[in-house]
């Protein structure tokens, strides 16, 4: 009994690795469009960043920016 189940663990083990070898190909994939990020819309709001980090030096916290504030192209030009 206890081979037998040694066989069997062995052989669905063998046929799962099998499995997974088998879906390295994509039939259906379609690459991506090559758009690049439209990065140029948004921009820094570098005034508002260092008014935070200006206020936050005076109080003796230090700022780690994860997503800095963005503001909108047509603020953005009307603004500079």
């Amino acid at each position: 009994m206890n081979a037998l189940s040694r066989i069997a663990v062995l052989s669905l083990s063998v046929l799962g690795l099998a499995a997974c070898a088998g879906t390295q190909a994509r039939s259906s994939y379609v690459e991506p469009a090559s758009v690049a990020p439209q990065a140029s819309e948004m921009s820094r709001d570098d005034r508002y960043i260092a008014t935070v980090e200006r206020i936050a030096r005076r109080r003796g916290i230090g700022v780690v920016w994860i997503n800095p504030p963005n503001r909108e192209r047509a603020v953005a030009q009307q603004v500079e």
